[in-house]
């Protein structure tokens, strides 16, 4: 049997619940505090009040990145990212529809950090074209096609990366690093676009 609740109880229920949303809020507030404080300071103001011309960023390899107007002129060459996906995954192995969909994401952003110095991979993940990326997905019967076309592409030296699942060590896709479309479809006009299911 609970026992009675009385006006009393519940006041004190509500006065105590607020003291901990407050000493919660408190505890908020001073982490936050704490974070910024850590954080380092911006760049200095020049004497006119704003911050000094930023300088050309340089990668961890020394490249130069690319500029606004490359970055357009790059785009223009209609730039793509093919992924390749084994059919028999789904059709004779039976994954489930994510586990494939992560296989070609896996491959993919592999791709992108691999080339992630080259002025197409730079262009293709540039703000000005984030909404306008294009991928082209194909499919291949199995196992051995993937590795035929990988062997392919190293030998015409198209930067690509190929998924191999661990700890299984299973290929399952291949990626290209972007690239100019006219540059590589010859590479891949026999496969089909992956149907899926």
């Amino acid at each position: 049997m609970h026992p009675k609740v009385t006006l009393a109880t519940r006041v004190n229920y509500i006065s105590t619940s607020w003291q901990l949303r407050r000493a919660c809020d408190y505890t908020r507030i001073t982490t936050c505090r704490l974070r910024a404080a850590s954080r380092p300071h911006r760049r200095p103001m020049s004497a006119a009040g704003t911050t000094p011309a930023a300088e050309p960023s340089v990668s961890a390899q020394g490249t130069q990145q690319v500029d606004a107007k490359q970055v357009e002129t790059l785009v223009a060459e209609d730039l793509v990212q093919y992924l390749v996906l084994r059919k028999d995954l789904w059709s004779s192995l039976k994954w489930p529809l994510g586990s494939i969909i992560a296989q070609a994401c896996h491959a993919s952003t592999a791709a992108l950090w691999l080339s992630k110095d080259s002025p197409a991979t730079t262009a293709y993940c540039a703000a000005e074209n984030l909404d306008h990326m294009h991928k082209v997905v194909l499919e291949v019967k199995g196992e051995q096609q993937l590795h035929t076309l990988s062997n392919r592409l190293t030998e015409q030296k198209v930067a690509h990366k190929l998924w191999i699942e661990q700890p299984e060590n299973f290929p399952t896709c291949l990626a290209t690093a972007p690239c100019s479309k006219a540059e590589v479809q010859q590479h891949f006009k026999k496969f089909q676009l992956c149907k899926g299911f």
